[in-house]
């Protein structure tokens, strides 16, 4: 029996989180081949246009109407951390900033005192399916940051650390580091880019730490320990069994874990994945109401009130649901000066 393993939770698609973090949907579409027109070459008889989540034929257009993905929508109090696996997302915001990442990349959105942005799925392959995974992770801001302007990154797939560890039988352990520095068995560390410089990741002392983990046939690695006293949770996604800390677990469960305890991994099946959340709890009080994330009821109303008399700015873009072109090409504008930024 697992001495470190404190609690195990189903997962669906929207995944239980803890202090500092508020929210992870882990969004999984076998996309079919594209029309031309950034949408799916299928039939939409049978889906809830403007609500469709219910994964019919192995994929979903959430809010989308033509392209699948999230329109214009506001957010205030907290930040998101988009990690995309496979597919492309096109951002645009309420205060000019765009881009298209994909393939790896993270875009890490500071929302502060208030952002709208839309996210959408863009299908560009015509003849081939265009699978989509990401992570979408909501972690809190403390209330001196809540109100802090917002901030757009892009952390490029290039730019962030891979470490590959091989045991003992020259199996792999493959650690993707997208936030909190890992420190490889041969010494050997694997630092980030940084943070936005207001979020709770970005003061070291929180520990917050946003890996993925993937696992070869019969690979075993070690997860650290790191301080104790922090939220730990292990969510595994893909694969077939393996072994944590001395107890079968199956895919599709979370592992809440002990903070200050080495873990081992050891994977049973083929290969495997696992995401790690962990970080200092904030430990304020959370007030939520859909995109709006504050510490009181009267800083919730005051949220609406806001949204509703400034639009956060307002919307520069043509479309609630921009998109940008057919080609294959990722990049970044970023509000401040207009530059472009790419991989």
């Amino acid at each position: 029996m697992s001495l470190h393993i404190k609690q195990r939770l189903a997962l669906e698609m929207f995944w239980p989180t803890f202090d500092p973090f508020l929210f992870c949907a882990f969004h999984d579409d076998r996309f079919p081949k594209a029309n031309g027109k950034l949408g799916p070459d299928a039939s939409l008889a049978g889906r809830h246009i403007g609500q469709d989540f219910q994964g019919k034929d192995g994929w979903r257009m959430y809010h989308g109407s033509n392209v699948p993905g999230f329109p214009a929508h506001p957010h205030r109090g907290f930040e998101t951390v988009t990690i995309v696996n496979e597919g492309f997302v096109d951002h645009a915001d309420s205060i000019g900033a765009a881009g298209r990442y994909g393939e790896g990349d993270t875009q890490w959105m500071t929302a502060g005192k208030g952002v709208q942005h839309s996210e959408m799925f863009p299908l560009l392959d015509t003849e081939q399916p265009n699978p989509m995974e990401l992570f979408q992770i909501w972690l809190n801001l403390p209330a001196k940051n809540k109100m802090v302007e917002p901030h757009f990154a892009m952390l490029w797939n290039e730019k962030t650390p891979l470490a590959k560890v091989t045991d003992d039988a020259g199996k792999l352990a493959t650690i993707k580091v997208v936030a909190g520095e890992y420190n490889a068995p041969n010494g050997e560390t694997y630092e980030p880019v940084a943070p936005p410089p207001n979020s709770w990741a970005a003061d070291a002392n929180n520990d917050v730490a946003i890996w993925i983990i993937d696992l070869d046939e019969e690979a075993h690695w070690t997860l650290p320990a790191a301080s104790k006293g922090l939220t730990r949770t292990l969510y595994f996604f893909e694969g077939e069994s393996a072994i944590v800390d001395g107890t079968d677990v199956s895919i599709k469960e979370a592992l809440v874990l002990d903070s200050d305890a080495d873990i081992s991994m050891e994977n049973t099946g083929k290969k495997c994945r696992f995401l790690l959340l962990q970080g200092r709890p904030i430990g304020e009080p959370v007030q939520q109401h859909g995109p709006f994330v504050m510490n009181t009821r009267q800083e919730l109303q005051q949220a609406f009130h806001d949204y509703q008399r400034t639009q956060f700015g307002g919307w520069p873009w043509e479309r609630n649901d921009q998109t940008h072109g057919d080609e294959k090409r990722r990049f970044a504008r970023h509000s401040a000066n207009g530059a472009i930024e790419t991989p």
